[in-house]
């Protein structure tokens, strides 16, 4: 590990005084970076304890979480288990419980790639170091991505919070330096990887995420499904966030997003529309698929993803829409 400046924030405008500074809180995944070199901040502002670990009710009907909520504390929140099954859900499938008491809501929607060819300092990589190349496309790329991919990058988004969260419509709140406080709906948080695969999202130097805020429960049932290759502790193969309503035998509403496809939560607006106003069933449940899954590409060893993920989005509709058609 390269050394590195450490400072302690008291204040979250305290903390946003260095744009060239690095955020650490639980630093999960951070510090596995630096330790390898893939990440070597020069100064390292220590946000632990700022007042930020707070779920609080707000007046829309929804809750705003602090940046530093635990994992584990969100997903047993009763509010969380009761109205946002979804993210309880994603959040238990994620991590293992020793993880998920240290990781934090912020940091979660910030975690990297867990593509090898980012993590080996030895291998070619665009997002570590712009300009080298992918060996991705051509080498082990099992768990890459089949969905929003360039010829920079194909990794994948790791999060299973915020596919969870992408399905909810979250908002999150940022201060940066100078005080400019901005509301990022989650759809627009994140960035196609394109050319510039380093920059994943909309977030300028030195800019903080204080919380994150969830609308009020959309109509419907819940449910997260993962596939990952074991089940103690795994990123996710193919994971679906869904949100589904059925009013007089038709879908009335669905809100979908998906992990381990892309480079990040994956929703589709064609998916959806494929199934409103539809009657449940294997011809709707085959549109959605088809919607999803049209400018699929596969690059050899992650092909399976291809059809796995149709099985995983019938699987997940068919449980949603049971008893209801």
């Amino acid at each position: 590990m390269k050394l590195f400046d450490y400072a302690r924030a008291d204040t979250p405008e305290a903390a946003v005084q260095d744009m060239s500074a690095r955020f650490i809180a639980g630093g999960t995944n951070l510090l596995d970076l630096m330790k390898l070199q893939v990440e070597t901040p020069a100064k390292l502002v220590d946000i632990s304890r700022l007042d930020l670990a707070e779920i609080e009710k707000i007046d829309d009907g929804g809750l705003r979480i602090g940046a530093l909520v635990p994992n584990s504390d969100l997903a047993a929140d009763p509010r969380v288990r009761d109205r946002y099954p979804v993210l309880s859900r994603a959040l238990l499938a994620g991590a293992s419980g020793q993880l998920r008491n240290k990781a934090t809501t912020g940091g979660n929607l910030l975690q990297r790639t867990r593509c090898g060819y980012f993590y080996d300092t030895h291998a070619r990589c665009n997002k570590r170091e712009p300009g080298s190349g992918c060996d991705g496309r051509e080498g082990f790329n099992r768990i890459l991505a089949i969905l929003g991919t360039s010829e920079a990058c194909i990794a994948t988004h790791p999060s299973d919070m915020a596919v969870a969260m992408r399905a909810l419509d979250a908002v999150v709140l940022t201060l940066a330096p100078g005080g400019d406080r901005r509301r990022i709906p989650l759809r627009d948080f994140y960035r196609l990887p394109g050319d510039t695969p380093q920059i994943e999202t909309v977030l300028q130097p030195g800019e903080l995420i204080t919380h994150v805020e969830l609308p009020a429960p959309p109509a419907g049932r819940q449910t997260y499904r993962k596939v990952r290759d074991r089940a103690s502790y795994a990123f996710a193969l193919v994971s679906v966030a869904g949100v589904v309503a059925v009013e007089d035998g038709k879908i009335a509403s669905a809100s979908l997003a998906f992990g381990g496809l892309g480079p990040m939560p994956w929703r589709d607006a064609a998916v959806e529309a494929a199934l409103v106003g539809q009657a449940p069933g294997d011809a709707a449940f085959a549109a959605a698929a088809d919607a999803l899954l049209a400018d699929a590409q596969g690059y050899g060893e992650n092909d399976f993803k291809i059809p796995l993920a149709r099985r995983t989005l019938t699987a997940v509709l068919r449980e949603l829409t049971e008893d209801a058609a």
